[in-house]
């Protein structure tokens, strides 16, 4: 993988680099290609290119939040619509119940919050806004977390991106293993919270 995207920061065109930073995190969440394929990747791959010169640095900044926070919107849209039947139709190999129910359930006990941090994690950020809209989540609190955690997320991937250069191979390792653990320890928080609410409704029950 690292070698074939070396070659493509060497070979491809600078519009095509510009319209795969808007592209690739606009698709994440509006047609699920996030759950394949983390956006993160041509983000970062923008900030390396815009540090050799091959790109500016204002303008891959502006296609990295446009895609993330326009993708996120039309995926509320599409859950808000199509939610339930579209998700139904995507084979299991690639979204199982389990990673559903998880993202069901990270969404009902954050809320809004889980918005802005689930876009931090490639597993939820492809599915959050589609959830929120299926959940019928109110559109302008939606709206308000997605420009926020879309805009921090696309400035941070593509200035690590910009500042790494050459050595971004090793800072993509590292945001991989950092967004599994932010995953590993948001599952972990709700598995806590159920346990707690568990014993908690035991304890009311009449004896």
């Amino acid at each position: 993988m690292e070698k074939l995207i070396d070659s493509l920061i060497h070979a491809i065109p600078a519009p095509l680099a510009l319209a795969l930073v808007f592209a690739l995190p606009a698709l994440e969440a509006s047609a699920f290609v996030g759950i394949i394929f983390p956006g993160e990747i041509a983000v970062v791959l923008g900030g390396v290119l815009a540090n050799q010169g091959q790109l500016s640095l204002p303008a891959t900044l502006i296609a990295a939040v446009a895609g993330a926070v326009i993708g996120d919107q039309v995926g509320y849209a599409v859950g808000s619509r199509w939610g339930a039947s579209l998700l139904r139709k995507l084979p299991d190999r690639i979204l199982d119940d389990e990673k559903l129910d998880k993202s069901r359930e990270y969404l009902a006990r954050m809320g809004v919050k889980g918005v802005v941090l689930g876009r931090w994690t490639a597993a939820l950020r492809a599915l959050i806004p589609g959830l929120a809209g299926m959940s019928s989540m109110p559109y302008g609190r939606f709206a308000v977390a997605n420009v926020i955690g879309g805009t921090l997320w696309a400035i941070a991937f593509v200035m690590v991106g910009y500042l790494a250069g050459s050595s971004y191979s090793t800072i993509l390792r590292s945001f991989n293993t950092a967004g599994y653990v932010l995953l590993g320890l948001v599952v972990a928080g709700l598995l806590v919270a159920w346990i707690v609410h568990r014993r908690r409704a035991g304890a009311k029950e009449p004896s």
